[in-house]
């Protein structure tokens, strides 16, 4: 094959651009050996090239315009050389594969045919004339991932470009060699997909702009909208999609769109962890990265103990004996739902005539202002107005009084004792104030009547810090105690529930030890902030939230509190619904907050990370609407132990099958506490790492891990660790095991001892085999 002229013509094109590349590194890294000299220099000559003169305004005006010169031709040099270092980690990564493929297109109304070649950059001759490769995301390239041989279009920001795709080819280059080349008729050819899925697994998501399929283009590309909703099942890319849709709006919009103006919202650290390479790889800076955990922790932490959704999860799997077990799951679905909102609502519309509730505002261990005294000054500003603004007006008023407060306290006895506490530095900054003033004063200066008075204002003013504080952060304001209002009453006609007084006691109990539930935290950020004005960040541009089953219809909303003015783009599955708040009407209840003219929709069911037999016995489970892509592997094991000691022994022994074939391997246990108990029985017998809710990476190898914290990511070997009637055996959990299933790329494994979970008995017998 190696001989065919085509493979051979193509190969030559490679070995051409592979060499213009190499002359254009030597000359990149020549100018950047200037440019870092330049940087240098202009550093360290800064002040020799400046002129100071501070003697009148009009020498001062001079010297600002030379500092602020020089300052932009330092910046400009630095500006150039990261442009240029971008450049030549993109140049280095396209030597070893300048592109994966190419289309020749005849332009409607045209004759001369144009040969497009495609990869992770673009790459133009000397002149900029001539594309040797153009990047994945210009516009373009879209023909490449939306259309096979045949008539085809792309839209410019001038309009949609018509005409005639004559050949469509893929290509996997490594190290400047063709090591396969494609003719297809399709979007992307199997051929190229079974290469890249039958790889290994590892511990960081890789790029996969060679294989995007016409479904996730149109995702990546869409710009329609305000928001932008992907329901995607198991594998079928939604994750990638979002992170190339990310690098497609960071060069789309590259002169007014900065990776620090788009948060992406992860499920946890590990997450975090897994998906941190794949913009760098495509020449991008990551985007903000957080948790929705992360930001309460950050709003809350400080005073609180929160509870995160991990531990709600850990409970609600391992604590149904627990008296209060009812009680608590009717309030994580009353707090979570949009209900609660529109209650909460109408709870704080009746605090504007009356009921707000205050803090005494103390000094030295006498009250400031009463309680009282703030209640009445707030009820006395126009109701008409609304709460935050009458609190902004309340500060205002309080932060008078306490001027008016300094300016008479200071002459009182303890501050004279304070100020002969003050430093001998402090004394002598006073000192040198007052001299200067006197040289500038009358002859009737009296000095050291000065000095007191300035020592006095600075002590009461350092005094009184901590007040001032109280007031502008609000801190006067009881939020604890208005939330808590909320659950003092034993019926509830929004929430007419038989559980409601057990929820109340449940709520009070916790918050006056000092506890926020997980369901508790975002209600409580959303009143203070209803009452106090929100925390808002209009510089974030695009909001991007993946695994978005897990949040909750109270949860959506507040983020679009957050966050007034960003585009959304959301990801998620349906049958990964695993925790208690998040339910299929959690993206009906997301789509109520924007106009319907501004949604747009996508659906993902065909599955690309597992096997056909993988997706065949996965989606038993449920009854999943799921296409698997056609990639052979073995059937599924279930496999029986006699007891738990059999069991623990029947996992090692698959450990050690398994590892002589794959990399990433995934012992996943139901619970965080099944998790640690069997790495302890089996630490000392194979090495294998413990994955917990604090983890923040892992390595390729055998890890333990439970069962939520394994959502987003991919093993290529997942052992389930007893799927026994006692351990999955609620109504509940069929997508929980669903989603463990589905986090195997080529093998998966299922112990059990005893009897074999019921959640089992709707998978086809034919799509597994047998042991035991």
């Amino acid at each position: 094959m190696s001989k065919h002229p085509e493979w051979r013509d193509e190969q030559q094109r490679v070995d051409f651009v592979v060499s213009e590349i190499e002359i254009r590194e030597k000359t990149l890294k020549a100018k950047l050996g200037n440019i870092k000299g330049d940087v240098i220099e202009i550093r360290k000559n800064f002040w020799d090239d400046v002129t100071v003169n501070l003697d009148n305004a009009e020498e001062a005006a001079e010297t600002f315009a030379s500092i602020k010169q020089q300052a932009e031709l330092m910046s400009e040099r630095e500006r150039s050389h990261r442009h240029d270092v971008r450049q030549l980690k993109n140049l280095h990564k396209l030597k070893n594969s300048p592109y994966f493929g190419r289309i020749d297109f005849v332009e409607s109304g045209e004759s001369q045919t144009e040969s497009i070649y495609i990869g992770t950059a673009s790459f133009v001759d000397q002149e900029g004339i001539d594309f040797y490769v153009y990047d994945w995301r210009a516009p373009i390239s879209s023909l490449y991932y939306d259309y096979g041989p045949g008539q085809g279009s792309y839209a410019t920001p001038s309009g949609l470009i018509s005409g005639e795709i004559t050949l469509k080819k893929q290509f996997i280059i490594r190290n400047g060699e063709i090591k396969h080349l494609f003719h297809t008729g399709i979007t992307i050819g199997d051929e190229l997909l079974q290469e890249v899925l039958g790889n290994a697994s590892d511990s960081q998501m890789k790029s996969i702009v060679a294989t995007i399929q016409k479904e996730q283009n149109q995702i990546i590309r869409n710009e329609k909208g305000r928001l932008l909703i992907v329901q995607g099942v198991a594998g079928s890319g939604k994750t990638s999609a979002a992170l190339q849709r990310i690098a497609y709006l960071l060069y789309r919009y590259r002169d007014t769109l900065l990776a620090d103006e788009i948060v992406l919202f992860s499920p946890n650290p590990l997450f975090n962890s897994y998906i941190s390479t794949v913009l760098p790889e495509l020449g991008e800076e990551n985007m903000q990265q957080t948790t929705f955990q992360d930001y309460l922790e950050h709003r809350l932490g400080e005073k609180w103990t929160l509870e995160d959704p991990f531990s709600q999860m850990e409970y609600v799997l391992t604590s149904k004996e627990d008296p209060a077990y009812a009680a608590r799951i009717e309030s994580i679905k009353v707090k979570s739902s949009l209900e609660w909102i529109v209650y909460l609502d109408q709870f704080i519309s009746s605090l504007e005539q009356e009921g707000l509730m205050f803090n005494d505002i103390t000094f030295r261990g006498r009250i400031l202002f009463q309680k009282e005294t703030i209640y009445q000054y707030f009820y006395e500003l126009d109701a008409d107005i609304s709460i935050p603004n009458r609190m902004n007006m309340l500060v205002e008023r309080l932060l008078r009084e306490v001027r008016e407060f300094e300016l008479k306290e200071k002459y009182e006895e303890w501050v004279e004792q304070e100020v002969e506490l003050l430093d001998s530095e402090t004394l002598l900054k006073v000192h040198q104030k007052v001299e200067k003033e006197k040289q500038k004063d009358s002859d009737d200066f009296y000095e050291f009547d000065r000095e007191q008075e300035l020592l006095q204002s600075l002590v009461i003013k350092r005094k009184l810090k901590i007040v001032r504080k109280t007031i502008e952060n609000y801190s006067f304001l009881d939020v604890k105690a208005i939330y808590l209002k909320l659950f003092q009453t034993k019926t509830n006609e929004v929430f007419n529930n038989v559980l409601w007084p057990e929820i109340c006691f449940m709520t009070i109990d916790q918050i006056q030890q000092g506890h926020f539930l997980y369901e508790d935290a975002t209600p409580y950020l959303y009143l203070k902030g209803k009452l106090e004005g929100f925390h808002v960040n209009t510089t974030i541009k695009h909001v991007f939230i993946d695994e978005a089953q897990d949040y909750s219809p109270f949860q959506f909303a507040f983020i679009k509190n957050m966050f007034p003015r960003a585009k959304w783009s959301v990801l998620g599955d349906f049958n990964q619904s695993i925790y208690v708040h998040s339910k299929r009407s959690s993206f009906t209840a997301l789509e109520s907050l924007f106009e319907p003219q501004n949604i747009q929709k996508n659906t993902l069911t065909q599955s690309y990370r597992s096997t056909r037999q993988i997706i065949d016995f996965a989606k038993h489970i449920l009854d999943a609407e799921i296409d698997p892509f056609n990639r052979s592997g073995d059937k599924p094991t279930i496999i029986k132990a006699k007891n738990e000691q059999d069991l623990n022994q029947l996992l090692l022994n698959r450990i050690n099958d398994i590892s002589k074939k794959h990399k990433t391997i995934a012992v996943i246990c139901k619970t965080a506490r099944e998790s640690e108990l069997l790495y302890k029985q089996i630490q000392n017998k194979v090495d294998v790492r413990l994955i917990t809710k604090n983890s923040t990476g892992y390595e390729s190898g055998i890890v333990i891990i439970p069962s939520y914290l394994a959502k987003g990511v991919e093993f290529d070997a997942v052992i389930v660790f007893n799927v026994s009637e006692t351990i999955y055996n609620q109504n509940s959990e069929p997508k929980l095991l669903y989603t463990v299933c589905t986090r195997a790329m080529h093998s998966l494994d299922l112990l059990y001892r005893d009897k074999l979970s019921p959640l089992l008995t709707s998978v086809k017998r034919e799509t597994y085999h047998f042991q035991g």
